[in-house]
């Protein structure tokens, strides 16, 4: 069987004297099934096909016409004018109408665009940094006999309250008073402004990277706001599906999306040229949601938009009325259904892109594993000295009141975690029976 096709990445590419792509796989699975040889031959015009003035078509469409091939497997999209002159089978590959433009102006900023120079998981990590330094710093101020010395009549400084709110002080680098005195407590808040310097130098980092790099620029998320704007030019390939998609729309967007393009000719004669243009800036270009994923595959800095629109299907092309047209129908379901042709997809999709270094992204956790690292090393030293502390005070005192030091520790320890604030209310009873 005679076999035309077109060249277009990943479909049919060259590899010396043969071709290779997904068509070509998926011509070599069908031939398979079906039981047939082929010759491949490349469409004279390099062109998809589409009717002149006169009713002529040209392309792979006008070779399956006028006999000069039997099939044409291609991204041939299936439409009614094509469906009138030659038999196309069920589609290969579902597609639509989208839009590739670069990253800058594809997505405006969010409300919450201040949380971006993070991931979610890090401010996750930061939040359970913050309440443990917090709960440490208020553990370590009532373990301390040099910061509460005078369980019976000294009130804790650090409560639990005191204790986020000195925390949240130093992460905001204002400070609140008073400072632990303790060496212990020290040993914590170091570690935590150690955290908290370089913490925010990231942050202010990335969000000031990122700000420069997404300003200046106009927001497209869909056919909507590229038509109500005029400072982006936009156009599709010439001839193509697309363009006949717009063309006979009756939808009010859709139509002024039409009409500029006629207006300002901003027609691309390739799929190359349109990538190219929409990589230089300036340009969105319209076309098959399939290849400019394709596209985005291949070039880190081009992003498609969310909103795909007339969605339709690839197909084989025959002659009309040929009777390997439902033959042709059955093997590609089958492939379907066995998972071929999405392994055919992800074979030939595969992201080759190399994200830029040099562009901010957001920090993960693990980028500030050290700092983490740190601060709970710090953390965990200053409960130790703080025990240290408390059992060398227990010491002395098991000596004075010969007892024993396992004793005299508990006692303490039962002490300082359960006294709290009791003995305000019982000094405040004592004064209100002086004055009286």
């Amino acid at each position: 069987m005679r076999i035309t096709t077109i060249k277009q990445e990943p479909y049919a590419m060259s590899k010396g004297a043969q071709l290779e792509g997904f068509c070509m796989d998926l011509l070599s699975e069908v031939a398979k099934k079906l039981g047939f040889n082929y010759k491949v031959q490349l469409v004279k015009d390099a062109s998809y096909g589409r009717q002149d003035e006169n009713g002529n078509w040209n392309g792979m469409i006008g070779e399956v016409v006028r006999g000069e091939a039997d099939l044409a497997i291609a991204p041939l999209t299936l439409t009614a004018a094509r469906e009138k002159v030659v038999g196309m089978t069920k589609p290969f590959m579902q597609t639509g109408i989208s839009i590739l433009l670069r990253k800058d102006i594809s997505e405006g900023t969010g409300f919450f665009e201040f949380l971006s120079p993070f991931t979610a998981e890090t401010w996750v990590g930061i939040l359970i940094a913050y309440l443990g330094t917090a709960a440490c710093i208020f553990v370590v101020a009532r373990l301390s006999p040099c910061e509460w010395s005078q369980t019976q009549s000294e009130q804790n400084r650090f409560s639990l309250l005191h204790s986020l709110w000195y925390t949240a002080g130093a992460l905001t680098l204002q400070g609140a008073g008073p400072h632990p005195k303790a060496l212990s407590g020290r040993v914590i808040c170091c570690s935590w402004w150690l955290f908290t310097i370089v913490l925010l130098a990231c942050y202010f980092s990335n969000l000031s990277s990122s700000k420069t790099s997404d300003s200046t620029h106009l927001t497209v998320k869909g056919f909507e706001d590229l038509a109500n704007q005029d400072t982006i030019e936009y156009g599709c390939l010439a001839g193509s599906s697309t363009l006949a998609f717009f063309k006979n729309s009756n939808n009010p967007v859709y139509r002024r999306i039409y009409e500029h393009m006629e207006r300002t000719k901003s027609f691309v004669s390739s799929m190359d040229e349109g990538v190219q243009r929409a990589k230089e800036g300036n340009f969105a270009f319209i076309g098959e949601s399939v290849s400019l994923d394709l596209a985005v595959a291949r070039h880190c800095e081009l992003v498609r938009a969310h909103e795909v629109i007339g969605m339709r299907g690839y197909s084989i092309a025959a002659s009309l009325g040929s009777p390997i047209i439902k033959n042709l129908s059955v093997a590609i379901l089958q492939l379907s259904e066995a998972g071929e042709l999405a392994y055919l997809r992800s074979k030939w999709w595969a992201s080759s892109c190399v994200a830029d270094k040099a562009k901010s992204s957001a920090v993960h956790q693990h980028s500030l594993k050290g700092m983490f690292l740190v601060l709970s090393l710090g953390l965990g030293l200053g409960a130790l000295l703080a025990v240290l502390e408390l059992t060398s005070k227990s010491r002395r005192r098991a000596a004075e009141q010969k007892k024993s030091c396992c004793t005299v520790l508990t006692e303490e320890l039962s002490l300082r975690l359960r006294t709290s604030n009791a003995n305000k209310p019982q000094e405040n009873v004592d004064k209100d029976k002086e004055k009286a």
